[in-house]
């Protein structure tokens, strides 16, 4: 029993303790960092967490953020002088967002994806978007309503567009540094901009009324070129690049009827899958996609009923799914030779001695890349109601 006993107050020495435990109280709870620049230093804003504010018993109506700022010639630097302007350590454990100005994506993401990636404090599930026409300071000082926390907006933003529309994608800190080391691909990231006056957006007022003045809304993709943001696809280039990557959840199509009129399809089900080959020297890829839809509107005079009503829809839309694809791609391959859909990480995977040959001058082989489309539609749903009240 003696023996026992000194053995277990021997094992006690052994044990670590929480000695890097740190109470609520003593940490400011940051939930979305702002990158800016100003001659040649990184701006570094954070949203923070007023827990006054949050708790529902001690709130004083006052807003439930408060924007802290910093510049220094690193990110690091400029976090750590934050602690000159914050009473609490800035802690980044439960970031939501990270939002990068415009121009600072215009110049290179390395060294801010460097010390993010670097960082063990932080998880990496949080979103990136760029602030388009506008600072991220700025941006981030907008108080918005339904979700108490902006940042938590921003994020729910991404979340549910990703899920139910398909100009935008949720790219995560793993994500954009995967897309932007991986060969014979480029990244993405989803862009935001203030709607209205930014300044009206930063008071309490923004949240008091039906039709708030000042709003947050995503727009589409940037596009990026090795680590720097070159130019952003339209809305209808977005979805062709959703729908290429496999991005896509859920999608409407207007679909033109014979006799005039709009029929409007819901997509169900999407699959695509990118093939790559190298034929005499000259790289292709196959992209095929399956696509299942639903009818969800009818304004137009037509059966629904009959079998070759369906057969002649699902040819419209392949037609539609077609025109959205090629015109993504050729935006791609005309006016930026950025192969963001990642063909040529296919033709990597199907023919790697090919593409040593290739992966120098890749931006050009892209550029000419013959790309065949192989579609497949299916409408399998046309509602409880058959044809058009009209």
């Amino acid at each position: 029993m003696k023996k026992r006993f000194i053995l277990l107050l021997m094992s006690i020495i052994f044990l670590s303790g929480c000695w890097d435990r740190r109470e609520l109280n003593e940490l400011a709870i940051t939930m979305a960092i702002g990158i800016d620049e100003v001659d040649d230093k990184y701006v570094v804003s954070a949203q923070v967490v007023i827990p006054m504010e949050v708790s529902i018993q001690g709130s004083k109506g006052s807003t439930p953020v408060t924007l802290m700022k910093a510049e220094g010639k690193t990110i690091f630097e400029a976090i750590r002088k934050l602690a000159l302007e914050s009473p609490r350590e800035i802690y980044r454990g439960h970031l939501r967002v990270l939002v990068i100005s415009e121009s600072v994506a215009e110049k290179g993401l390395n060294d801010i994806l460097d010390f993010f990636a670097r960082n063990w404090e932080m998880r990496s599930d949080y979103y990136i978007l760029i602030a388009k026409d506008i600072k991220a300071e700025e941006l981030l000082n907008v108080i918005t309503p339904i979700e108490n926390l902006p940042a938590n907006n921003m994020y729910n933003k991404v979340a549910v567009s990703s899920e139910y529309w398909s100009s935008t994608r949720g790219v995560t800190l793993d994500d954009l540094v995967k897309d932007i080391k991986t060969e014979g691909k480029e990244a993405v990231v989803t862009g935001i901009e203030v709607i209205g006056n930014s300044q009206i957006g930063s008071s309490k007022q923004n949240t008091e009324t039906i039709t708030p003045p000042t709003t947050l809304r995503l727009t589409n993709l940037g596009i990026f070129k090795n680590d720097e943001l070159v130019g952003w696809l339209t809305e209808k280039e977005s979805v062709g690049y959703n729908k290429i990557t496999n991005q896509v959840k859920s999608w409407v199509a207007n679909l033109s009827c014979p006799k005039g009129g709009t029929i409007s399809i819901k997509l169900d089900k999407s699959n695509a899958e990118i093939k790559g080959k190298v034929i005499n020297g000259k790289p292709e890829v196959d992209v095929i996609l399956h696509s299942q839809g639903s009818v969800m509107e009818v304004d137009c005079q037509i059966d629904l009923t009959k079998p070759k009503t369906i057969s002649m829809l699902e040819k419209i839309y392949k037609e539609e799914l077609k025109e959205v694809l090629e015109t993504s791609i050729t935006t791609l391959q005309e006016d930026f030779q950025a192969d963001i859909f990642g063909f040529g990480q296919a033709i990597h995977r199907e023919e790697p001695k090919e593409w040593e040959k290739l992966k120098k001058d890749w931006d050009q082989e892209f550029s000419e890349l013959q790309v065949n489309l192989k579609i497949d539609t299916k409408i399998l749903k046309t509602g409880t109601i058959s044809n058009s009240l009209k």
